[in-house]
């Protein structure tokens, strides 16, 4: 940037602002501060006089590239369009859209599909492919779909964009049926076949994931192997969607032994958590103590949760709930301190739940059920109540075992079962998805019964 600040004070000095080479000068000066110094840029673009379109390109895309800055790309093409000198081009949508995407911007985005459309470049297919993936991520499954079959000329980004859309909105049969239209047009490439190993893991079909395991080791071998969420897919699909231990282990010693991939964290969390939810914590422990790698956070909440859900003995529990409390994780919640509380009082150790209580206290800590930070906080708590009026009327009754304070009054246990975040995660799914859509939560191991 020395060098890049010295030739920018020449010009200054040396050229005149309607001079033709001033402008070309200005725009590499512009092309490299951009990526170097963003701040810079910014400060620079007034000084130029009637920049042109590359220019505001540039800029554009060096805010919608950045990482905490990207509404800052929207402000520079709203003042683009103000001050008029130059229309943006085809080149100008990708960057502005991809910012919208990331920010949910969809009233922006809307009013910049607009305007794509006044300006002439509807039909332009790296543009519509960027509407594709706005939509998509603002949630808006059906405008991407409009967008696409609207598309005179479709090329694979626009296929690739198009499945991972469906996969993204939880469509995975949609996703497998449009994978199976592109065939006939394109080759996939290793993107497509990410996304289709996703609705694969979706569906828990694992023949199906076999076969595209089979044909990205035959098409895209260096893909696989250095891919770690591709490879975490492949585990889980033989995995968590079907109990199948021994496939799980199959495939990571392939990965291992055959392929020689040097598991990473990500690897072993999914082996753990495998072993964890089949009731084989020993198992687990095993892997964990011998992995080269320190477990992070997850890898012992994983053993956690299963340690309370496998009555395994105290002192064990004890150790991992131990493990979580010293990883230095910040976010280390009161869900922790619960389990640990919930294993003693079943062990009717009413001293060592005080304990975890006081100790709670003196953290600061607060076990509150449910969580009121969502946009859509009110809805999904009188969707929960309705599921709830649902569930009773056709007799059910909660296991208040699983409660989070087990001396609690019944109907305080009973409130802290309903609101667990993995039903108010159900219950905006029910809220927000069509009528036959599968619910999947992720991360969390099972479902309160």
């Amino acid at each position: 940037m020395t060098q890049l600040k010295q030739i920018h004070a020449q010009a200054l000095r040396t050229t005149t602002p309607n001079h033709p080479d001033t402008l070309f000068l200005y725009s590499r000066i512009m092309h490299f501060s951009a990526f170097s110094d963003l701040h810079y840029s910014s400060r620079l673009l007034p000084q130029i006089h009637q920049p042109n379109s590359f220019i505001w390109n540039t800029i554009i895309r060096a805010y919608a590239w950045s990482s905490h800055l990207k509404d800052h790309s929207i402000s520079v093409y709203q003042r683009m369009l103000i001050e008029g000198c130059v229309a943006p081009n085809k080149h100008t949508f990708p960057f502005v859209l991809k910012a919208c995407a990331f920010l949910s911007s969809l009233s922006v985005g809307k009013q910049i599909h607009g305007h794509i459309l006044k300006l002439g470049f509807g039909s332009d297919k790296y543009v519509s492919n960027s509407l594709i993936h706005f939509y998509v991520s603002c949630g808006c499954l059906d405008l991407s779909v409009k967008v696409f079959e609207e598309m005179p000329d479709r090329n694979l980004v626009s296929w690739s964009a198009m499945i991972d859309g469906f996969v993204q909105s939880g469509e995975f049969f949609a996703a497998l049926r449009k994978f199976v239209e592109m065939q006939d047009l394109f080759e996939p490439n290793g993107f497509t076949m990410e996304s289709l190993v996703s609705a694969c893991g979706g569906l828990g079909a694992l023949s199906l994931g076999m076969w595209v395991h089979a044909y990205m080791v035959r098409n895209y071998d260096f893909v696989v192997k250095n891919d770690v969420l591709m490879n975490n897919s492949l585990v889980d699909i033989a995995c968590n969607h079907g109990g199948m231990v021994r496939d799980g282990k199959k495939y990571f010693d392939l990965m291992v032994d055959v392929y020689k991939i040097e598991p990473r964290l990500e690897h072993y969390g999914c082996m753990v958590d495998l072993l964890a939810r089949n009731g084989l914590v020993n198992e687990a422990l095993v892997l964990v103590s011998s992995m080269p790698i320190k477990p992070d956070v997850v890898i012992w909440r994983s053993l956690l949760d299963a340690c309370c859900k496998r009555n395994v003995d105290i002192e064990l529990t004890e150790s991992v709930a131990k493990q979580v409390i010293e990883s230095g994780y910040q976010g280390v919640s009161s869900g922790v301190y619960v389990l640990l509380s919930k294993v003693y009082a079943s062990a009717n150790r009413w001293e060592e739940v005080g304990l975890v209580r006081r100790l709670m206290s003196e953290k600061g800590i607060l076990k509150e059920p449910g969580d009121t930070s969502h946009p859509h906080t009110k809805e999904i708590y009188q969707t929960l109540d309705v599921i709830e009026q649902r569930l009773r009327d056709v007799g059910y009754v909660p296991d208040l075992s699983q409660a989070t304070m087990i001396d609690e009054l019944d109907d305080r246990k009973q409130k802290s079962l309903c609101l667990h975040s993995e039903r108010l995660a159900i219950a905006f799914g029910l809220l927000k998805s069509r009528p036959g859509i599968p619910i999947r939560i992720f991360k969390h191991l099972k479902s309160l019964q």
